[in-house]
């Protein structure tokens, strides 16, 4: 899939696996059955819960209609025109992502800069991964769970002034080496930025994931 997907070429079981991989690398409640989707309460300053749907679905028309309050978002596995379909005049698109599943060949040998160190740490079945800077200043990191079927590599953060040195994919291979069992999908969910990198890593995009929220300035 090439960044634009159908209904029926959504895995279902990937995206649940993905959901609930993703609460424990957030420290999240588990994803709640709801509207045919699932419900993720978030409880975050900036989002209060979100709705996910793997298939575009009268049901998504039906719960943005009840829904007039901001940080409450939907996100579906189609392309943002989908979405927008589908929700009141209200609701506001956000940036595109993508989610995306790593292919069957390896990260390559992960290698830092002279004077960057790596640290990695697992706690409560999540993997943490901080590269520092000579200085000792944070330089990159990222997160990572397993369940489900589902390796998710989540947040995974180079910063600006430390980008560009292959921290990125440094970050990516100490996670995956975590990794339990070689049967978990590894997937995550990129940004357009984002997606340049892990396509260059040899990972494919197994659908768009377009994302709702009313705005604040709405009454």
């Amino acid at each position: 899939m090439n960044g634009s997907a159908s209904a029926d070429a959504v895995d279902r079981a990937l995206i649940a696996g993905w959901l609930h991989a993703r609460s424990i690398a957030r420290a999240l409640p588990m994803p709640v059955a709801e509207h045919g989707g699932w419900r993720v309460d978030t409880r975050s300053e900036q989002e209060w819960c979100r709705y996910v749907f793997a298939d575009p679905t009268p049901a998504i028309a039906e719960l943005a209609q009840g829904i007039t309050q901001p940080r409450l978002y939907i996100k579906l596995c189609q392309d943002d025109a989908v979405l927008r379909a589908l929700l009141p005049s209200r609701w506001q698109i956000c940036a595109p992502s993508w989610m995306m599943t790593a292919v069957a060949t390896p990260l390559a040998e992960t290698r830092l800069p002279d004077g960057y160190l790596p640290k990695v740490e697992s706690i409560g079945g999540v993997v943490r991964v901080a590269i520092t800077s000579p200085d000792g200043a944070l330089a990159a990191s990222g997160y990572a769970a397993e369940a489900s079927g589902v390796f998710v590599y989540d947040r995974i953060v180079a910063n600006p002034d430390h980008q560009r040195r292959g921290l990125g994919r440094a970050v990516m291979g100490l996670l995956q080496a975590q990794r339990r069992s070689s049967a978990s999908r590894e997937v995550l969910v990129a940004t357009a930025q984002g997606r340049a990198l892990y396509t260059s890593l040899g990972w494919s995009v197994h659908c768009p994931y377009a994302t709702a929220v009313i705005p604040d300035a709405v009454p």
